[in-house]
């Protein structure tokens, strides 16, 4: 039975899922219930986490896994990762950036901070600075790493030339948000400590 679950992907989440309704019970249980609005604030926090986890993960895959040993794989196998785990990896990697983006948002105005942190108040500039870190990353997913990678990958036409610059376009602009992700995560992380 558990290896059946664990077999399927589909299976792992709805279990992953029900894990958490159970938990999410006890704690409304045992703790002390703060109404709808508390419930709320806490899904959207989930989610943009959530997704944050799918988006930087991958970020990091890309970068800390990927990219490295591309050049280890022979090249009869290169086309099972530019064909197949390159774009499967790229589409949760920009849907998650989106969805982080939007559940982030959504969480920043149900708290009451949008505009504060938009523009850097005092008391909420640590997760403002974040923020516009944030969106710079998810900028270059959309509008430079996504575009160049389906060249590179040939999933649009480009000759050999503007393949291997798109590559390198791409590779450099997934090194600066790596390079982003780490103060972007200080940034949102330490907001909580500095002003609670």
């Amino acid at each position: 039975m558990i290896e059946t679950i664990l077999k399927d992907l589909r299976y792992a989440i709805i279990s992953g899922i029900v894990l958490a309704i159970v938990l999410m019970f006890f704690i409304g249980n045992l703790g002390e219930y703060q109404g709808f609005s508390a419930l709320w604030s806490w899904l959207l926090r989930w989610c943009h986490v959530i997704s944050g986890i799918m988006w930087i993960g991958l970020l990091y895959y890309f970068n800390f896994v990927q990219i490295p040993n591309m050049g280890n794989i022979p090249d009869e196998q290169k086309p099972a990762i530019g064909k197949v785990i390159a774009p499967a990896a790229l589409w949760w990697f920009r849907w998650a950036a989106l969805a982080t983006i939007l559940f982030g948002l959504l969480l920043a105005h149900d708290q009451g901070y949008l505009i504060e942190a938009i523009i850097l108040s005092e008391s909420h500039w640590a997760i403002g600075v974040g923020m516009y870190l944030g969106t710079i990353m998810f900028l270059n997913v959309w509008l430079v790493i996504w575009p160049n990678q389906q060249k590179a990958l040939g999933l649009v036409e480009a000759d050999a030339d503007t393949k291997a610059a798109s590559a390198k376009t791409a590779m450099l602009f997934s090194r600066t948000n790596t390079v982003l992700s780490i103060p972007m995560l200080v940034s949102m992380t330490v907001h909580q400590n500095l002003f609670a």
